[in-house]
């Protein structure tokens, strides 16, 4: 699917370009592009290993384990039956964690522990409301440290690439509590079929 989206837009970039008379600008465009991705790439990667190595050090401290444990409580309401198995709940709240953290490479293998645990529990594969809950806990996740974001504006020579933070940090709890009220609103209407 991604593959396809991407030739749509090199597509439509080749279809204006020839349209506007500026194809020589687009071509130029693909190989400058080209360039820049990897040099963007190379320069955030020691950043992106300096967060996942600290989220390291906060699992082997104990210290996401106890921020975990903090987040349960608010995240036991969220997934109703589910809640009390104590290995799902320790795998979303890890999964929040790595989340909170900013380290989405970090969370993806918690996620999808997580995920797997709560198709057991569910009985069935397809769309359940818990892992349709942690889906979108996941995909709309607050981030006390964007070291993502930080990392490409660093990158890209932002002199000071956390002041986004309060940014980050009320666009995320907005786009979080949007999901989950309106996953409560539109539940009724599309039912969790068995």
């Amino acid at each position: 699917m991604l593959s396809a989206v991407w030739v749509g837009f090199l597509t439509v970039a080749l279809l204006f370009g020839t349209i506007s008379g500026r194809l020589d600008a687009v071509t130029a465009a693909v190989g400058t592009g080209a360039a820049e991705a990897v040099t963007l790439a190379i320069s955030i990667t020691g950043l992106m290993c300096f967060w996942s190595g600290m989220m390291e050090l906060f699992r082997a401290s104990g210290l996401a384990e106890k921020l975990s444990c903090i987040l349960m409580p608010l995240l036991r309401p969220l997934f109703g039956n589910a809640a009390g198995d104590q290995k799902a709940m320790e795998a979303v709240s890890a999964n929040v964690t790595a989340n909170l953290l900013g380290l989405s490479n970090a969370a993806t293998p918690l996620g999808l522990q997580a995920v797997d645990r709560l198709y057991t529990l569910a009985g069935r594969r397809g769309a359940p409301d818990t892992v349709l809950t942690l889906m979108t806990l996941n995909t709309a996740s607050i981030q006390l440290i964007p070291s993502t974001v930080a990392a490409v504006r660093a990158a890209s020579g932002a002199a000071a690439p956390f002041d986004i933070m309060p940014a980050v940090w009320g666009a995320s709890a907005v786009s979080v509590a949007t999901v989950l009220i309106c996953g409560r609103m539109f539940r009724p209407i599309f039912p969790d079929e068995k």
